[in-house]
């Protein structure tokens, strides 16, 4: 894990960027909100919603994301409002709840505004169960949320905006039409069956912090497909969890909420929140459990009798969530993984016609934007395929099988950014063989996709002489190779199914 985390590659140090603006804007909100007067409580609230601000807007284009930012408020002030109205009626504000939970999931199908504003409303909700809001501190927490969403906004549109010199590469939404409809209905459902089963357990292990269970089980959902990604999610939660308690008994009980060395502590979790998201959900888990435990040092509430509760309460959720996954309309591993994997087969024959086209002169072909979607693709394959590959699963030949296809994946985006780099070559020049090439490809791609593996490897070797086509040789190969594992997973379904 900590070589996932600290040697993974950061192409354009992005990710570091992405925590150091983090730790800013959060602090910068924090500070804005102290100095507006906002109690404790109120400042809390303003650094949570920097973060949420900062953490969840994964849109394309910066005017995306200012969008989107904007829409925060609007999302979250009402159902702060409703929280902290439904304080005193248990039933009510359960109900409540689980609304907001299966609502935020199936906003999903909105792509990654939806998802964003689903997040900040389910996570506004969560917050004032948190900080146990009443109606009486409601403007305190209306002004802290809007001025520290501003504040955020203005760190990351204007301060320090790196998207606007090195644009991020569009989320690919996930795949089918009105597969995407019902993939997103079917996990608001599973989201609101799990969270129900989280809540009412949840409320017997503890009667004032039942909501961890139910933030456990909306976390596990969240960038999840299918039933095999929800299950290692889970694993993976449950881990950094316990990690995190473990750590937490080492930094944040000894501190008692001391005021420089918690700040100085809650700066590095929030890096590592940040720095971490996109390479280990275990490590990410780990900082969010001590941010968690920090925050309560500094309400005076910390002790190690609480972090039991939290451990428990996390166990809950992730069961309320493999439950609903599993018996309630479940989403098979394989036929998400399928969907990824022939969507990155087609941008892999996109990227080798915007390569070919830019090497016969096409100055408005850009194979760059299709290597970036790429790449995008392949980190979601990966994500989907990860049940198959992790340790725990007890089926050696699956698990081989997916490692392979991952290894010849890599090798075909690897290929696609060798040719996309000589395509940029303005000295580079079309030869004729290359549309054959290409052509060949195609025929490839469209094998795969078509469930026909009848693809015939390359025999002639270009020489060194010829970059583009030994890259395009190398890439017909890999594809080649393909075939037999994804033919063999697609008949043991076919069989499965009989």
């Amino acid at each position: 894990m900590l070589k996932r985390v600290f040697v993974a590659p950061d192409p354009g140090r992005v990710r570091l960027r992405f925590a150091a603006r983090g730790v800013l804007g959060i602090g910068f909100a924090v500070l804005v909100s102290g100095l507006a007067g906002h109690t404790l409580v109120g400042m809390v609230t303003g650094g949570l919603a920097a973060l949420l601000a900062l953490f969840t807007v994964t849109d394309a284009t910066v005017r995306g994301q200012a969008v989107t930012t904007a829409l925060l408020p609007l999302a979250g002030l009402p159902v702060l409002a409703a929280a902290a109205e439904l304080h005193d009626q248990p039933v009510a504000r359960d109900l409540t709840f689980l609304a907001v939970v299966g609502a935020g999931v199936y906003a999903r199908r909105w792509g990654p505004r939806g998802h964003s504003l689903g997040v900040f409303a389910f996570m506004t909700y969560f917050v004032a169960q948190f900080l146990h809001a009443t109606p009486g501190r409601l403007p305190e927490l209306y002004a802290a949320l809007l001025l520290s969403v501003a504040s955020a906004a203005a760190v990351r549109f204007g301060l320090w905006c790196y998207e606007r010199r090195t644009p991020p590469a569009a989320v690919p939404a996930p795949p089918g039409g009105r597969g995407l409809a019902r993939v997103t209905t079917r996990q608001a459902v599973q989201a609101t069956v799990g969270a129900g089963f989280a809540l009412v357990v949840g409320q017997v292990i503890s009667g004032e912090r039942w909501y961890w269970a139910v933030g456990a089980t909306w976390w596990i959902f969240v960038n999840t497909t299918s039933r095999g990604e929800t299950l290692v999610r889970g694993f993976r939660r449950v881990m950094g969890t316990v990690l995190g308690i473990a750590l937490g008994f080492l930094v944040a009980v000894p501190l008692q909420g001391a005021h420089l060395p918690t700040a100085v502590l809650l700066a590095a979790c929030v890096f590592g929140i940040f720095y971490s998201a996109a390479v280990s959900y275990t490590w990410m888990m780990l900082c969010v459990t001590v941010l968690a435990e920090l925050l309560y040092g500094l309400l005076g509430v910390l002790e190690p009798a609480l972090l039991a509760v939290r451990l428990a309460e996390t166990a809950v959720g992730a069961v309320g969530a493999v439950l609903a996954v599993l018996l309630v309309l479940p989403v098979t591993t394989h036929a998400i993984t399928d969907a990824w994997i022939q969507r990155a087969l087609r941008c892999v024959h996109s990227a080798t016609a915007e390569a070919a086209a830019r090497l016969a002169g096409d100055e408005s072909a850009d194979p760059a934007q299709r290597v970036a979607e790429l790449e995008q693709l392949l980190a979601r394959v990966r994500l989907s395929v990860a049940p198959l590959v992790h340790p725990l699963n007890p089926l050696p030949a699956r698990k081989r099988r997916a490692r392979h296809v991952l290894s010849l994946l890599d090798d075909c985006v690897r290929e696609v950014r060798g040719l996309a780099a000589v395509a940029a070559d303005p000295e580079a020049s079309h030869d004729a063989r290359l549309a054959a090439a290409c052509w060949r490809v195609e025929s490839a791609v469209e094998a795969l996709t078509g469930g026909n593996a009848a693809i015939t490897a390359p025999t002639d070797r270009p020489t060194a002489m010829d970059p583009a086509l030994a890259h395009l040789h190398s890439l017909e190969q890999a594809l080649s190779e393909l075939a037999h594992p994804l033919r063999t997973a697609s008949e043991r379904r076919m069989v499965a199914a009989e």
